[in-house]
């Protein structure tokens, strides 16, 4: 993947369906879609009413699941999940759903997002005996849901989703409920669709159109969804906050056919590009995308500029994990396995290479390279989101201000550093503009923290290296 150079990562992308024969299939393809948000794990946990089944593993969808596994996978409803690990989460037994079994209720957990509280609530809840299996602050959920005692479920989650800070986004599956949720301030995306009489949940719109569901809404910020045999029924569990999704979600990190608080991404990038070449034009014969997520906003940068969009830059899609440890020459031109430039189209060009985002600038740099190698007389680099200066606390995994580039150099400097001719970033106030629909923009909010520094909850000391990730 090409996430593996860039360095830049989500945690991971929930599924869940209830009142479906097929459950555990449709999970299973439902979690194909949203392979994107994470590949170092999967699971999938159903339920017949009485029994609730479970299979995860380390590594891809395919990895992990074969056909005999469905066989055991019997139910009308399922949860699942896919995950990238990070620090302090790696291993089988923080692959998710989380299965908790118990005489009165047994359940299972997904969730996408980091809770900046977890190490407070850990050393909470082992004082009060509580024994923690894992490094994931999943399991500090579902150990306050347990400890709110006998009361239904409803409430047991409303009371311990007061207690936790952060960003999430979250199926819990019973034997006979399903619940979805998400923060007070929707830091991460979740939507409501059905397939014929089922309910089915994802963190993208995308999953829904594989299985051929139809999207119904967003769930909102601060929102309990209750689902069982009687129905849908919705609640707030706490005042919703003023929206703040993730802006990197529109940037890189979702599929471009899925939709986020009503916005296309494909258009959204677009608008970005255009955005782009309005604040930062330049001279220059082609205009390329780094495959797959900035390829948007390039085309939006080249219509905007008149210059023609070309295939500049071609990825490798049959690059997998290899058993051969490359040499540390070999490590240095990795992104050549990764990334072909087209010398046919970029020689003797001057060329604008439109990416959606700079981490640590590696990527930036080889990419430069290998397009002045392949015979470009110039190379503008053009990056469609403002520097991430900032470290984020709610499910990427940048947590330190010494791994970004950003954070360290100028723009020049930076320029210098990649070896580019030009280097311009979009503004925060561009970014903002373009993700602006016809409904009420206030609505419509996004987090810039990691661009501005201006975190949209508490951030707890223990949080600057997180102790629990997912």
């Amino acid at each position: 993947m090409l996430a593996e150079i860039k360095g830049l990562n989500e945690e991971c992308g929930v599924f869940a369906i209830w009142g479906h024969e097929k459950a555990a299939e449709m999970t299973y393809y439902g979690l194909h879609a949203l392979q994107h948000r994470g590949q170092e794990g999967a699971g999938i946990v159903t339920t017949d009413g009485e029994n609730m089944n479970a299979h995860k593993g380390v590594g891809l969808i395919n990895d992990v699941f074969s056909e005999g596994e469905f066989s055991r996978l019997n139910g009308h409803a399922a949860v699942g999940h896919v995950r990238y690990a990070t620090q302090g989460g790696g291993g089988y037994e923080n692959v998710q759903p989380l299965v908790f079994r118990s005489q009165r209720n047994s359940m299972a957990l997904a969730h996408n997002g980091n809770l900046v509280n977890a190490h407070a609530l850990k050393n909470q809840l082992e004082a009060q005996g509580s024994i923690l299996q894992t490094t994931s602050d999943t399991e500090v959920i579902a150990h306050l849901v347990k400890r709110s005692g006998n009361m239904p479920m409803e409430e047991a989650i409303s009371s311990a989703l007061g207690m936790i800070k952060g960003a999430y986004a979250f199926s819990l599956l019973t034997d006979d409920q399903l619940f979805i949720g998400l923060d007070p301030r929707g830091l991460r995306p979740l939507s409501i669709g059905r397939l014929g009489d089922a309910y089915v949940a994802a963190s993208e719109t995308c999953a829904f159109d594989l299985i051929g569901a139809t999207y119904e809404r967003e769930v909102h910020p601060g929102e309990l969804i209750v689902i069982d045999d009687d129905g849908f029924r919705t609640k707030q569990f706490t005042q919703p906050l003023q929206r703040t999704m993730c802006s990197m979600e529109y940037v890189y990190f979702s599929r471009p056919d899925s939709d986020l608080n009503e916005l296309n991404v494909h258009a959204s990038r677009k608008t970005m590009g255009k955005q782009l070449a309005t604040e930062s034009p330049i001279e220059a014969d082609v205009v390329t995308g780094v495959p797959d997520s900035s390829i948007s906003a390039a085309i939006g940068f080249s219509e905007e500029m008149g210059i023609p969009y070309e295939l500049g830059l071609i990825k490798n899609r049959y690059v997998g994990r290899t058993f051969i440890q490359p040499s540390q020459e070999l490590r240095e031109q990795g992104v050549k396995m990764k990334l072909s430039a087209v010398r046919g189209i970029v020689e003797g060009k001057r060329v604008v290479m439109v990416d959606d985002s700079i981490v640590r600038g590696t990527t930036s740099r080889r990419i430069v390279r290998l397009l002045k190698e392949a015979g470009a007389t110039e190379v503008h680099v053009r990056i469609a989101s403002p520097p991430i200066q900032n470290p984020c606390y709610y499910g990427i995994d940048t947590s330190t201000k010494s791994e970004l580039i950003a954070s360290n150099y100028s723009i020049e400097e930076m320029r210098e550093l990649i070896g580019a001719d030009t280097l311009a970033f979009l503004t925060t106030d561009g970014l903002k503009q373009s993700l602006v629909n016809e409904r009420d923009t206030e609505a419509h909010g996004i987090c810039q923290a990691c661009f501005t520094g201006n975190y949209p909850t508490e951030i707890y000391p223990e949080t600057i290296i997180p102790a629990y990730k997912d």
